[in-house]
């Protein structure tokens, strides 16, 4: 593939995995404190849209959603996907 969309590509997961990861160590620690919560829609959402490894690595740091199957299974799906994804648009698969 052309490499400005090979630049676009990396640029776009990087920052969707980026915003995850902030999405749930802001969530926790709203959580800690009591305060307005992110919904579990925009963080599943997020993930779908190929945040998945920044869920996953959030999950871990922040100790947060961990005893949510869903989210675990959510965000290693959204793994697979793009990974998927991005072997048909390179022609591997």
């Amino acid at each position: 593939m052309n490499g400005l969309i090979n630049i676009i590509l990396i640029l776009y997961y990087i920052i969707i995995n980026v915003v995850l990861f902030v999405l749930m160590g802001l969530d926790k620690s709203y959580a800690v404190k009591n305060k307005y919560r992110i919904k579990e829609a925009t963080l599943l959402t997020t993930s779908l849209f190929g945040g998945g490894i920044g869920g996953l690595v959030g999950m871990n740091v922040f100790r947060h959603k961990t005893k949510k199957y869903y989210f675990l299974a959510t965000f290693i799906a959204s793994i697979i996907i793009h990974a998927i994804i991005l072997l048909f648009l390179y022609g591997i698969i």
